[in-house]
């Protein structure tokens, strides 16, 4: 694992992290929306609206969207790019480039402590929900970033939450496939992944099957 200090800003970083004892924080939808929210809203640095708010904009325009926290344009002070990202029942899986040093730690503190706060609040529970901050491999060329796309993507069907990847409400996958509105989405990979939607498609799920034996990622599998 590298050190978090030691992310180096440009570079694209395969980032997870899971909950204490493998223990169930996303249980119902507004769970994992609430996730995605978070995502959304914590690659932003200098924010002026506060996350509570932030969550109360719906399929806004693109432009009302970042002027509703306060920045000039999608680019203004983000802290990381998410490439990809599956939030699964008791993990995260998350693509990051990071755009600012200190960057991905600063984006992944804010995501996981909101979340830990807002759970812990919810339950009447106490204590850490994440173990440790969280991991982080280096993506090291095009080909290693192709591949953990896919197996990112295919975590759901891994674990037979779903029969296909599509089919998994809560990750990037819809948005590879052109199925989420471009206004709506959270990822951006076009700049690093060159495919069509229906190569992309073909491309995952013919290995749906052959998950867990993709040698070309074994040193980037963080779990």
């Amino acid at each position: 694992m590298i050190r978090k200090d030691l992310l180096i800003t440009g570079e694209c970083y395969h980032v997870f992290n899971k909950s204490i004892a493998s223990y169930r924080i996303f249980n119902v939808d507004s769970e994992y929306q609430r996730m995605v929210h978070s995502l959304r809203y914590y690659q932003f640095d200098n924010r002026d609206c506060n996350f509570a708010n932030f969550t109360r904009f719906k399929k806004v325009e693109r432009e009302g969207f970042y002027r509703s926290l306060g920045l000039k344009n999608a680019h203004h002070d983000k802290l990381a790019e998410i490439i990809a990202y599956c939030i699964m029942p008791t993990h995260i899986h998350l693509i990051l480039k990071q755009l600012q040093d200190n960057g991905i730690s600063v984006f992944m503190g804010n995501v996981l402590n909101s979340h830990a706060r807002y759970f812990n609040r919810k339950y009447r529970r106490l204590g850490p929900l994440w173990v440790g901050r969280f991991k982080g491999v280096s993506v090291e060329n095009d080909e290693q970033l192709w591949h953990l796309s896919r197996y990112v993507h295919l975590n759901p069907t891994t674990t037979e939450l779903v029969r296909k990847p599509q089919d998994w409400p809560y990750s990037s996958y819809r948005e590879y496939l052109d199925m989420v509105d471009k206004k709506e989405r959270i990822s951006r990979w076009e700049d690093l992944i060159e495919t069509r939607p229906s190569e992309y498609k073909k491309f995952v799920n013919d290995q749906i099957g052959y998950q867990k034996e993709l040698g070309i990622i074994k040193s980037l599998m963080l779990d």
